[in-house]
């Protein structure tokens, strides 16, 4: 039952960082956050998705490596097709997430509404920035991926 699913950020790197835990627990805001920004470009209204959408137009942020992720489950050739496209240059997601936290800290009071319900945000995106710009320094890929986690509710 997809209520008692805990979704979480899984990030991989390409040649492989050693040093760094692939799996980001703690991390559904960001979740939510990825998956509304996506929806946002279609006309969702969810506060998320408007926030995404205000950041695009009114803060200039080219979220398109931000949105730029897949489901981590492959069930089919479709599905491997769309992990290997999540591969991303990590310095673009780095200056994409930079502007994403400078417009929440901008002090507008249309993205408050989110800050306030959705407080860890801005950490994990900040956490996310951090692997990025540590894939950059390394010459990797990054590619960020969600999976679906059973909370044993």
């Amino acid at each position: 039952m997809l209520d008692s699913c805990v979704p979480r950020i899984i990030v991989d790197f390409d040649p492989p960082l050693e040093d760094v835990p692939s799996s980001r627990d703690g991390s559904a805001e960001l979740v939510y956050f990825l998956s509304w920004a996506y929806a946002g470009r279609y006309g969702a209204s969810h506060e998320m998705a408007v926030a995404a959408e205000h950041i695009r137009h009114q803060h200039a942020v080219d979220l398109r490596p931000l949105i730029t992720f897949a489901d981590n489950e492959a069930e089919d050739g479709d599905d491997r097709d769309l992990l290997e496209l999540a591969w991303q240059d990590p310095s673009k997601l780095a200056q994409c997430i930079e502007g994403v936290v400078r417009a929440f800290r901008s002090g507008d009071e249309a993205l408050g509404e989110v800050l306030e319900e959705y407080p860890a945000l801005v950490g994990q995106l900040e956490e996310l920035g951090s692997l990025a710009a540590r894939a950059e320094q390394r010459g990797a890929r990054i590619r960020v991926t969600y999976e679906l986690e059973d909370s044993g509710a």
